[in-house]
């Protein structure tokens, strides 16, 4: 990651977004202004009222942003998009839909039951539906602070991944001990099935309470299950501790989670925004701390999706990008948009 005599530019890896919301967005379209939620289960209905407002189309509005982030050096998402009995599989289609219109990016589609699994019945008929549709992951949601059932939601998610062969990745948004019961539960699963490195866990905030009793217990047994855990350095939302994370083995990916949606007016689809913000929130200063933040925003993303030119990136690859920087810490101090885009060779921005 560094520059060359001959070369005034920086090269680094191709940026991850390793947890995006594009069905969402009101990228391009005009301002949205936002009601007050104080609640997950209000934000989730605020939610749910302006998915069904929207004039444009989830294809369009995705497409907007997909390719925003692509020229802005992502080159490979998570992206999570809802299914519900209300929605079918549209959403699913229509953020398909839009990354066939850009060749150059990859994008893993998690079917994702915003609005319940278990609460919302037919929602696993649709999430099944969903994997022949464009989805290639089973997605889940806090089965005990939205569910209410752990073991039932659980059960769902592991056995729909399980009938067909996927991947799974789950939002958990629940704090506390309680939040970290549900972390060892899926940790145990993980292992049981024999899914180590198959399982990611999105947001994950109660692995960021030091104060917690069962912390290191819980820590040790994400990094025995090789589950990856996405930040997204959102706000008041609480960030890793990543010097205790390293200690304890357990692999971290970044992500922008909602951009400029009903949850909120921020984001940008940058991942070298991403990188900053998870620098600053984590207190980083020296160069190392911010390389350490921009690594979780590529190879880290790269090897959770298993993408090796990202992955094993080296300063000779076909896939890079260029920046005017002298180096990464000043990279992710100052947010450049990158002057080239290169995948496989051929340059897409």
């Amino acid at each position: 990651m560094t520059a060359t005599p001959d070369t005034p530019r920086l090269r680094t890896p191709g940026l991850v977004d390793g947890h995006i919301h594009p069905d969402k967005t009101s990228w391009g379209g005009p301002w949205m202004s936002r009601r007050p939620a104080s609640t997950l289960a209000e934000l989730i209905e605020n939610d749910r009222a302006t998915q069904f407002s929207y004039a444009t189309g989830v294809e369009d509005r995705a497409h907007a942003l997909l390719a925003h982030a692509l020229a802005n050096g992502t080159l490979a998402m998570r992206a999570h998009v809802d299914v519900s009995s209300e929605l079918g599989v549209a959403n699913v289609a229509g953020v398909r839909a839009a990354a066939e219109r850009l060749p150059g990016l990859t994008v893993q589609i998690v079917a994702f039951p915003q609005f319940g699994l278990l609460t919302n019945p037919g929602t696993l008929d649709v999430m099944a539906a969903s994997l022949t549709e464009g989805a290639d992951l089973v997605g889940g949601i806090d089965p005990g602070g939205i569910e209410g059932d752990l073991h039932g939601h659980l059960d769902a998610v592991f056995g729909l991944a399980e009938r067909a062969g996927r991947d799974i990745d789950i939002h958990l948004h629940d704090g506390g001990e309680h939040g970290l019961a549900q972390i060892r539960e899926i940790a145990r699963r993980t292992i049981a099935a024999g899914r180590q490195g198959r399982v990611t866990i999105g947001h994950a905030f109660a692995l960021c309470d030091a104060g917690l009793p069962s912390l290191g217990e819980t820590l040790d047994l994400v990094a025995e299950a090789g589950i990856w855990i996405a930040t997204c350095a959102l706000g008041p939302d609480p960030v890793p501790d990543l010097d205790r994370f390293e200690r304890h083995g357990v692999r971290l990916v970044a992500g922008s989670d909602g951009v400029r949606d009903s949850w909120s007016p921020f984001g940008t689809g940058s991942m070298v925004d991403r990188a900053h913000l998870l620098a600053y929130r984590t207190g980083a200063i020296t160069d190392a701390e911010l390389e350490r933040a921009f690594a979780i925003a590529s190879t880290a993303g790269g090897e959770m999706l298993g993408l090796p030119e990202i992955a094993d990136w080296t300063p000779e690859s076909g896939t890079r990008l260029e920046f005017a920087a002298e180096n990464v810490a000043q990279l992710v101090t100052d947010r450049p948009r990158p002057l080239r885009v290169v995948r496989d060779g051929v340059a897409l921005a």
